[in-house]
């Protein structure tokens, strides 16, 4: 059965980069972008936009042809995807944290023809360049800090050089809109290939009738904008009501994002503003943490891995300000399962987003009941094409009309979704499943714990355990037996840790998430 949706689909010819412009031909003057370094109007992109466009055809890039997004966030980074897309061109956006190694491999995974690289990035990308032996049409440069190397051209220079062009690129909803590649919190990346009618259904099942967002609001996100819940979060949402967005191409520490929130760039103070529960707790704990009153935060997003309900409790507490939990996928795009403003029950995910169906399944694919834990499965209308060049995981993953997410799900008895890990992630320990999230989660309500991860781990026995890596907070001391006894008082026995290793720091992805995979590799090698 196809889940009903609110909202009409978007026409036969359609082309996400000319919907967005279209839809703010009304505000030419209005501040779009707010970034380190000045304000970009709704009437400057659009011109932007179709510039770079024009420049990328010129330079013998054709249509649908990939070209790599190698760029920290700034006004460029909009200007760059859009521009792509105008064309009909697939922008790669790509995680500016990694190394040459990796830009190498996605290089030659991509095919790309052409780079728009921000400066301070340039040498890795040349490095990879060389390493993977990948040629390109033209690298483009935007904000270079020093003498462009020779085939290389600033963007500004490039987009002064060519006429906007006229009409978007003739796609249609289906056609490839642009790829993102799979954060990595279990393994290899995958190019996860998205059309360019899946970014107008996360804005219009989610950005808008969700969380509510409107032209008045200002947008900031910690998520950057090479992922899928920060390219939702500070371009397909607030560029689909016409709203502010500041960008920073910082790493997101508590003091930036406060030096954020109070206005100290640019002059606005956001009001929505995306996060992550490791972002949170690294915030609650920071000495520079705000008062309520010198911010402007109507609202808090959090994903990327799920809210324990005593984090959000005590965001709440000290600002006043619900942090709305919701779980999305690079697969599908954004957020499927949400808590809703006004209605928020911390330690669950929430309900599904109007518009999608999730479905909890067993490992033999039949629904469980409510109260038991099952695969979680979504369909929906933002749902990826497919893993370019990945066969195998493309039909693991990608079902008919269903997608297996990957995580395990408990529904209970109001409707609302609890977090149980993942798939990969569960422990059986007496024979009996158990989530390494309700384990961590019973963790940091410890009043000396910062974060923590649990994984598996075989005992002399060879007879799986849980074992939890333990970041303790600054100032704080607590030893190992201490933490197993505060679980036991609130767990099952069988699910209090075995074994807990203290830690300065846990391996994370870029968007926060804990790298498990890195710690069960670090326990293979002890």
């Amino acid at each position: 059965m196809t889940p009903t949706l609110p909202v009409a689909p978007p026409g036969a010819r359609f082309n996400f980069a000319h919907h967005l412009i279209e839809r703010n031909l009304a505000r030419p003057a209005k501040p779009a972008y707010i970034d380190d370094q000045g304000t970009l109007s709704y009437g400057d992109l659009a011109g932007h936009i179709r510039r770079l466009a024009a420049a990328l055809l010129a330079s013998g890039v054709r249509r649908e042809e990939r070209v790599l997004l190698l760029m920290h966030d700034c006004s460029d980074w909009p200007v760059s995807f859009l521009g792509a897309m105008y064309a009909g061109i697939v922008p790669v956006a790509v995680n500016t944290l990694l190394t040459a190694d990796d830009y190498a491999y996605m290089l030659q995974h991509s095919r790309a023809q052409a780079a728009i690289v921000s400066g301070a990035l340039l040498p890795t990308l040349q490095a990879a360049m060389v390493q993977g032996g990948h040629e390109l049409k033209t690298v483009i440069v935007s904000r270079p800090d020093a003498a462009l190397p020779e085939g290389a051209v600033a963007l500004d220079t490039l987009m002064e050089q060519h006429a906007p062009l006229a009409e978007p690129a003739g796609t249609s909803p289906d056609d490839p809109g642009f790829w993102l590649y799979s954060s990595g919190s279990t393994g290899r990346p995958k190019g996860t290939l998205h059309s360019h009618g899946n970014p107008y259904w996360t804005a219009e099942l989610y950005g808008t009738p969700v969380l509510g967002l409107t032209e008045q609001d200002v947008c900031f996100s910690a998520a950057k904008l090479f992922f899928a819940y920060g390219l939702g979060n500070a371009l397909s949402f607030p560029l689909s009501v016409g709203a502010t967005t500041i960008l920073m191409a910082e790493r997101p520490t508590p003091e930036a994002t406060f030096k954020r929130w109070r206005g100290e760039v640019g002059g606005m103070r956001p009001t929505v503003f995306f996060g992550a529960p490791t972002g949170f707790a690294g915030m609650l704990a920071s000495p520079a943490l705000p008062a309520k009153t010198d911010i402007a935060l109507r609202l808090v997003s959090s994903a990327g891995e799920a809210l324990p309900s005593e984090l959000g409790e005590r965001f709440t507490a000290h600002f006043g300000v619900e942090i709305i939990d919701g779980l999305g996928s690079t697969e599908m795009l954004h957020i499927f399962l949400s808590n809703r403003p006004g209605q928020v029950r911390y330690g669950t995910t929430g309900w599904p987003v109007p518009g999608y169906e999730v479905e909890l399944r067993d490992d033999d694919g039949r629904p469980v009941p409510d109260g038991e834990t099952g695969d979680l499965y979504i369909h929906g209308p933002s749902s990826a094409l497919m893993y370019w060049g990945n066969r195998e995981k493309s039909r693991e993953t990608f079902q008919g009309a269903w997608t297996k997410s990957g995580d395990k799900y408990v529904r209970n008895a109001d409707g609302t979704y609890t977090y149980s890990g993942r798939s990969d992630d569960m422990l059986k320990v007496s024979g009996i499943y158990v989530s390494p999230f309700e384990v961590e989660a019973t963790l940091v309500q410890h009043p000396a714990v910062l974060e923590c991860a649990v994984i598996g781990k075989e005992d002399e026995k060879g007879l799986t355990k849980t074992k939890a890596f333990v970041v303790v907070k600054p100032g704080h001391q607590v030893d190992e037996a201490t933490l197993q006894a505060f679980v036991k008082e609130r767990l099952a026995p069988y699910k209090y840790p075995r074994f807990i290793e203290f830690m300065t720091e846990l391996p994370k992805t870029a968007t926060g998430k804990i790298q498990r995979f890195r710690l069960r590799e670090l326990e293979r090698k002890a």
